[in-house]
């Protein structure tokens, strides 16, 4: 296993204060790690808030419960690593997993290939009501 040199997190309501709330979180942890590069910082950020920004917006809950966003970022020494989750949430339509770029007067439907045109790996899992995307850029 990696070390882990720095990490943070958000674990909340899936609203626009979480997505400030990660924006603070993701500031923070460059404070913490300065000899991760300008374009690396700011690729990997975009791409964790694009994914963040897609559950509040989409995340429909799977019951009474509403969607909890949890956040968990972590810098090793050549990788940067996020575990973006949608706690009691409805698993996303099979559409909404894919990647390619929608037409250019399309209003939405960009986010997953934006992501992945950001980062070295996304993946997707989903277990007992959890989506979670985890995201990875080689530094």
């Amino acid at each position: 296993m990696t070390e882990v040199i720095a990490s943070r997190g958000f674990r909340g309501p899936s609203n626009e204060e979480a997505i400030e709330a990660i924006h603070n979180e993701l500031d923070a942890l460059w404070d913490d790690a300065s000899f991760v590069p300008d374009m690396d910082r700011m690729t990997f950020a975009t791409a964790v808030i694009e994914a963040a920004a897609n559950i509040v917006q989409h995340a429909l809950p799977v019951a009474e419960k509403p969607v909890e966003i949890d956040v968990d970022i972590s810098v090793r020494p050549t990788r940067l690593v996020a575990r973006v989750s949608a706690f009691n949430a409805r698993e996303p339509f099979a559409n909404d997993m894919q990647a390619s770029m929608p037409d250019s007067d399309a209003e939405s439907g960009r986010g997953l290939a934006l992501i992945e045109a950001l980062v070295t790996t996304v993946t997707f899992e989903r277990q007992d009501g959890t989506n979670t995307w985890i995201l990875t850029r080689d530094t």
